[in-house]
């Protein structure tokens, strides 16, 4: 294929707005998929994504169009994640794409993950295609639709916005026509050395990490030595290809397409996703401009569930291979052994990695409770220490100040619902910096502490605003914070992994809900189980789990006290053996603590 005839595209989404349907309708119309092949979300593989409904991992799909000029066009479609935890994944595939369509749901309008996908957009100087879906429903409100993307940038005003239905294919073929006419061929010289960039990868047990590359310059051949510029590290391709959406082998890549590479390698950390591969013989001499470092905005312990830290270790690595954006390393707590502590984008992410681990590669882990990174200054030297583990917090009598870190937060809502929307940032300790009227929207800027925003935040603002806000945060500063650690003991004996960190004001009502839920989960044994709270050396909230069984002491049958006290001396005795012994915690306990 000419490069001139070369479209490289992505669509941008909120989730639930029709994005899977709309890259499903574009590969039945190109004839990339059979009708004997048919079958919905074809790109969402992943049983967490049928499951939930969202698109976790980028795929890819080259599509061959036929277009009203009479020509054939090479339409690469290099998905994207929906869900604002995958910002990041998102970014990956921009920066390999040279235009967008940007997609918003005639019923719901524009949402928060609309606006930040179209920044990113915009940051990359990438041409954007608006196009409203769902037109055909009943429900629909196209002219207040059409307002709001105006209302996103003045530049679609010069712009036709296409009004499709994905799910039927009404005026599909006016998108193609558009990726074809606005987005722009690749620039690229095939006479150049090669230069690949690494937009994303996976792990093939047979073959190997494959990455999936977009060529800027040069040619790509099979069985070609190649070079990663990063390390200088070197190896031979055992094949390229193109996405169909599988696999397909092919002889060689030019300059502007989008294709894998089999590298054969085995070790999981030898691929890094923005890497730039070129020839071994005939390199370049700059590499591509990579991503920046991913933020990791909550950290949680991952544990084996059965003591296979090993395949827990190899299930983490090939899962960072297609998630740049997860981090791990290892640590090791007193009451669950050897595990990781592991950063993620959200606590939805969180959730996808726990189920991909159980599906995709057979490993039970435990989950501790998230938390997000806090600096704290002990008092001695003023030594700055960065915490992002509870049990790692230094002793309340050492430490001079903790802060933690916040984001400035835009949100844009209709007039009707900014009082909800206030009160629901007041309860999350958001600090208020600007209010700005824009007609029937307002738009509120405040300071948010990253903690609040972490947990389930964003499902509580879609509902109060009835799904009408949107949502943008950006980093702004640590800033000094009322945060205490809560330490759990069960039994008299300290729990690590039950440690968690919060404000003082929430610390009273965290504590005592958490105590009575553990009441319920708390594996039990033969005697009354203590389980209490403690901030600063002080026992704030406590609860005895009740034994399996009815104690004969207290039973009220009618026995005499030398048997009785002889029965209780036996059960002191047990009680004090018992201290020691050691209660394994099942994943139930961990989800009481996720669950407050």
């Amino acid at each position: 294929m000419k490069q001139s005839n070369i479209r490289n595209f992505s669509i941008i989404a909120h989730i639930d707005h029709g994005k899977s349907t709309l890259s499903d309708q574009i590969m039945k119309m190109t004839d990339t998929i059979k009708p004997r092949h048919e079958e919905t979300q074809i790109l969402d593989d992943m049983n967490v994504e049928k499951e939930h409904g969202v698109t976790v991992r980028s795929r890819t799909v080259r599509n061959l169009y036929h277009a009203n000029d009479g020509q054939s066009y090479e339409l690469n479609l290099i998905d994207t994640p929906g869900h604002v935890d995958f910002s990041y994944e998102v970014s990956k595939s921009l920066s390999a794409s040279d235009g967008v369509i940007l997609l918003v749901d005639a019923t719901q309008g524009v949402q928060a993950q609309t606006v930040a996908n179209y920044q990113i957009a915009k940051a990359n100087n990438l041409p954007i295609i608006p196009v409203i879906n769902k037109v055909d429903n009943q429900n629909a409100q196209i002219e207040s639709t059409e307002q709001q993307i105006y209302e996103l940038d003045d530049e679609f005003l010069t712009q036709d916005i296409i009004k499709i239905s994905a799910k039927t294919g009404m005026n599909v073929d006016k998108v193609l026509e558009a990726i074809v006419n606005e987005v722009p061929a690749p620039n690229g010289d095939e006479n150049n050395p090669l230069k690949a960039l690494i937009f994303d990868s996976h792990y093939d047990s047979y073959k190997g990490i494959i990455a999936y590359v977009r060529i800027y310059d040069g040619k790509l051949f099979a069985n070609q030595q190649l070079e990663l510029m990063s390390d200088h590290s070197v190896f031979e391709n055992n094949e390229i290809g193109i996405f169909t959406p599988d696999l397909k082998p092919d002889r060689s890549l030019s300059a502007g397409d989008i294709g894998y590479i089999v590298t054969g390698m085995k070790d999981p950390k030898a691929i890094r996703v923005g890497d730039t591969i070129t020839d071994k013989n005939n390199p370049t001499k700059t590499p591509i401009p990579g991503y920046k470092p991913v933020q990791s905005v909550v950290f949680a312990g991952i544990y084996p569930q059965n003591s296979d830290f090993d395949d827990l270790k190899m299930a983490l690595e090939k899962l960072s291979l297609n998630d740049s954006s997860l981090n791990y390393q290892e640590e090791t707590s007193e009451s669950l052994g050897q595990g990781f502590r592991c950063g993620f984008l959200g606590m939805f992410h969180l959730q996808i990695i726990r189920e991909r681990l159980i599906s995709d590669f057979g490993v039970s882990v435990i989950i501790t409770n998230p938390n997000v990174k806090y600096h704290v200054y002990i008092k001695k030297d003023n030594e700055l220490k960065v915490v992002n583990n509870p049990s790692k917090m230094p002793d309340f009598a050492l430490i001079d100040l903790i802060e933690e870190p916040f984001d400035k937060v835009t949100i844009t809502i209709p007039s009707d619902s900014v009082n909800k929307v206030m009160d629901l940032v007041n309860q999350s300790r958001g600090i208020l910096i600007n209010m700005d009227n824009q007609g029937k929207l307002v738009e509120l800027s405040y300071n948010l502490p990253i903690s609040e925003i972490a947990y389930n935040f964003f499902n509580k603002l879609k509902s109060v605003s009835h799904g009408y806000a949107t949502f943008d945060a950006e980093f702004n500063d640590y800033e000094v914070s009322d945060i205490v650690k809560i330490s759990i003991d069960v039994n008299y004996a300290p729990v690590d992994a039950l440690t968690f960190i919060t404000h003082r004001n929430n610390a009273d009502s965290l504590a005592q809900n958490l105590v009575h839920k553990l009441k319920y989960v708390m594996p039990k044994q033969l005697y009354p189980i203590p389980v209490q709270a403690f901030v600063e050396g002080r026992v704030i909230a406590r609860i005895d789990v009740p034994p399996l069984r009815k104690n004969a002491a207290v039973s009220g049958d009618k026995k005499n006290v030398s048997k009785k006290q002889a029965l209780l001396r036996r059960q002191n005795i047990n009680k004090r053996k018992s201290a020691n012994a050691n209660i394994t915690l099942p994943q139930k306990v961990f989800d009481a603590v996720l669950g407050i």
